[in-house]
């Protein structure tokens, strides 16, 4: 008998999203290896003391690496990659449910830059 998969989606689901990317996952290891941190203090002069809290620093340049790295030259595609990928929610630490930063926010902080 053929069978036929159909989705059914539930109403809760309980999952981490550490469990859905395999330990080797070349993101994991990336993040483990490349420390990123002193970002904070090189950008540091790049911000205000007040009005919106910005993007992360090290998301933002998390997110351009995966852009590089995967020849990707659009903001607006980079971002839908990485919005589509457990292992890039991952690294740049985006739980399944959140929305990663607009498009037009790493075009705009890309400018901030020199």
């Amino acid at each position: 008998m053929q069978g036929r998969k159909e989705l059914t989606p539930k109403m809760l689901y309980q999952v981490h999203i550490g469990n859905l990317v395999p330990q080797d996952n070349f993101y994991r290891i990336l993040d483990k290896e490349l420390n990123l941190g002193y970002l904070y203090n090189a950008t540091r002069q790049y911000y205000g003391d007040e009005g919106q809290e910005s993007i992360d620093p090290v998301v933002f340049f998390k997110i351009c690496l995966v852009g590089y790295l995967n020849n990707l030259n659009s903001d607006r595609r980079l971002i839908e990659y990485c919005s589509d990928s457990l292992a890039l929610r991952l690294y740049l630490k985006y739980d399944i449910d959140e929305n990663l930063p607009w498009h037009s926010t790493i075009s705009r902080t890309r400018g901030l830059y020199d």
